[in-house]
């Protein structure tokens, strides 16, 4: 058992219902039309077609790691390389088709791991039609063998791949400790109904599944409230976190993925009553 040195206090969980009002409140103020345009989460919105929407999230959303501005740019690229008709581009892809991939990069990925992602897909889409009947197989997979679905899809989804070991390091897996952020942010964009940011194409799942996407800014004001006592980001420190997290709303946990991310790009002062560990900012 770790000490109590290893990690940070945390709120009672009795008082955990307490915050709710603070934080769905700010919720409402993050969660609008205008985020739309700022986040990678636009190219669900950028296209009509339900495949197209659904290849150009999950490239977005493995892709988004550093600066939202530099993601958006970078994803753009590789959609205007794909001729901005993803489904069309990635169902009949070929090795004839790499030039258009040529000297892609994106901090570590690189045109191989795009090529050779493309191909997974490609195979995705002729089994399956579409890449949410992969994931309602996938899941139902996981529940059978009572595991984690990120595990499962990453099983299912690199039995795909032939190709470099390098580029299955851009699809996370739970069992191997990883917090699995970007899988757990396409599907909150994917899964979760009634918002105004969220798309909510998928059905295969219901929202009270989801994982909070922790990436480090949520992880660090979880921490200051007092929700993460874990000091890795890690599958252990998301798992405490949505624990927490469907305290407050066992529906929709992931929405509060919003509030705490909110509270680094919005100024809102924190209640003091709420700030659990002072030292964090």
């Amino acid at each position: 058992m770790a000490s109590k040195a290893s990690r940070h206090r945390t709120i009672a969980l009795k008082r955990i219902p307490e915050m709710r009002p603070f934080l769905d409140e700010v919720v409402s103020r993050v969660e609008v039309p205008a985020y739309i345009d700022k986040d990678p989460v636009l190219f669900l919105h950028a296209y009509d077609g339900l495949i197209d929407k659904q290849l150009a999230g999950f490239f977005a959303a493995i892709m988004a790691w550093g600066r939202r501005d530099i993601v958006i740019a970078k994803v753009g690229e590789l959609m205007e390389r794909m001729g901005h008709k993803p489904a069309a581009f990635i169902g009949s892809y070929s090795e004839a088709d790499r030039e258009a991939l040529a000297g892609f990069k994106h901090r570590t990925f690189t045109e191989e791991d795009v090529h050779h992602l493309i191909f997974n897909l490609r195979q995705v889409l002729d089994d399956f039609g579409n890449f949410e009947a992969f994931w309602k197989s996938v899941r139902q997979q996981a529940l059978e063998q009572n595991r984690e679905l990120i595990a499962t899809f990453h099983e299912r989804f690199m039995a795909y791949h032939t190709g470099p070991q390098r580029t299955r390091k851009h699809i996370a897996s739970s069992e191997k400790g990883s917090s699995c952020k970007r899988l757990y942010l396409y599907l909150r964009w994917t899964v979760r109904q009634n918002s105004v940011v969220d798309t909510g194409i998928y059905s295969f799942m219901p929202a009270s599944e989801l994982m909070i996407p922790l990436d480090v800014h949520v992880a660090r004001h979880a921490r200051r409230l007092g929700l993460l006592g874990r000091k890795q980001n890690d599958w252990q420190a998301v798992t405490e976190l949505t624990r927490k997290l469907r305290l407050l709303d066992p529906e929709d946990p992931a929405k509060y993925d919003y509030a705490l991310f909110g509270l680094g790009i919005e100024d809102i002062e924190v209640p003091q009553e709420f700030v659990i560990n002072k030292r964090i900012s």
